[in-house]
């Protein structure tokens, strides 16, 4: 009796010490396998990136690349700070819909009740509208005239009134067309709806609220710890373009580490800022006036991953670019900060997203 006791107690420590090895060996296999993906992908001795990969909200990936200020030869680091480019855009999106579950505002309110004088060329454009690209405004970044302006400071008015006299794309829902001038007029939005400005209220009530101490609104001025310098490559590598964050605004002017960027995702998981129901609104895939799905909610992608639902959003600003994949019902997050315009971490991110999907499935 006793030795059949110690022997069913060998076998199963026998047993937890396989699988402990065996969980190890996978977690090591994985690690190997996005090192093999992204070593490859960077220049030794130019601007790198960083990469995070988390599964149920916990890390498991987690690696700075190559450099992250030629000038000073200075290595890239986990926590360094990058301008992110329209991922802003969830920002202001969930800045929107705080407003909303507060009374502030409807999404079906017209942009005229926040800007009175907008000629809306005898159109309904909503807020609703604004938040999925189909109002049917002319994106700013494709206006004749943006470069005479760019570097200057200028208010969200005077940018909107950069762009509100072009011709309109399309009437109000009749297409999809990526919009940054929508995200514009959602930033003043939540500025007449708040009595605060955009930068006070997302700093207040999203970054300081949920912890994300690396995360601002940009600056050049400022002091900004453990930014990455960014970089653009033509035959050479040379600083980016200079422009005043005053111009993307509420549609490209953020700055975050991928630590925050996972504090940002999991808050939204968890309806710290919102609740169920208005997040399910976010998730959404809305469909045009003819029925047809755009594959966007508001301020997300809505696309699929191998078959997988998945919520993506990338960014680009001059020097830098960004991706975000997650995949909701496999709780996986990966996230890609680039400091080079010449380094699109767009595809690679969705490759890992990817890989950690496959090596789930094998287990």
């Amino acid at each position: 009796m006793k030795n059949n006791f110690f022997r069913r107690k060998l076998l199963a420590l026998f047993t937890v010490l396989i699988l402990g090895i065996q969980s190890r060996m996978t977690a090591q296999d994985l690690e190997s396998q996005i090192d093999q993906i992204l070593e490859t992908k960077f220049e030794s001795n130019g601007p790198g990136a960083v990469f995070l990969v988390a599964k149920n909200g916990k890390i498991i990936y987690d690696k700075a690349f190559v450099l992250s200020n030629l000038e000073l030869q200075a290595p890239m680091q986990t926590d360094n700070v990058f301008e992110i480019g329209s991922m802003t855009k969830q920002f202001t999106a969930v800045s929107i819909l705080m407003l909303m579950e507060e009374g502030k505002l409807n999404l079906e309110d017209e942009i005229t009740q926040y800007i009175p004088d907008y000629p809306i060329q005898g159109h309904r454009i909503t807020i609703h509208h604004l938040l999925t690209h189909t109002s049917g405004i002319k994106d700013f970044t494709k206006v004749n005239g943006l470069n005479t302006i760019a570097q200057n400071h200028m208010e969200p008015l005077e940018i909107i009134n950069f762009f509100k006299n072009e011709p309109m794309d399309f009437a109000p829902g009749e297409a999809f067309k990526y919009n940054n001038s929508g995200y514009v007029i959602l930033g003043y939005i939540v500025e007449k709806a708040s009595g605060m400005s955009y930068e006070d209220f997302v700093e207040q009530h999203i970054f300081k609220k949920l912890g994300m101490s690396s995360s601002r609104y940009a600056s050049h001025s400022e002091m900004v710890s453990k930014r990455a310098s960014g970089y653009r490559k033509r035959e050479d590598y040379s600083n980016a373009r200079h422009i005043s964050f005053s111009i993307p605004y509420a549609s490209g002017a953020l700055m975050s580490t991928v630590a925050d960027m996972l504090t940002w995702q999991e808050a939204i998981k968890n309806h710290v800022l919102l609740n169920k129901e208005t997040t399910q609104m976010a998730f959404a895939n809305y469909t045009l006036n003819n029925g047809e799905p755009i594959h966007y909610g508001y301020g997300w992608h809505i696309k699929e991953l191998d078959s997988k639902l998945s919520y993506e959003h990338g960014g680009s600003i001059f020097g830098f670019k960004s991706m975000g994949v997650y995949l909701p019902k496999e709780d996986i997050y990966v996230i890609g900060l680039s400091n080079c315009d010449c380094n699109s971490p767009t595809e690679v991110t969705r490759e890992i997203a990817k890989l950690v999907l496959n090596n789930d499935q094998m287990d």
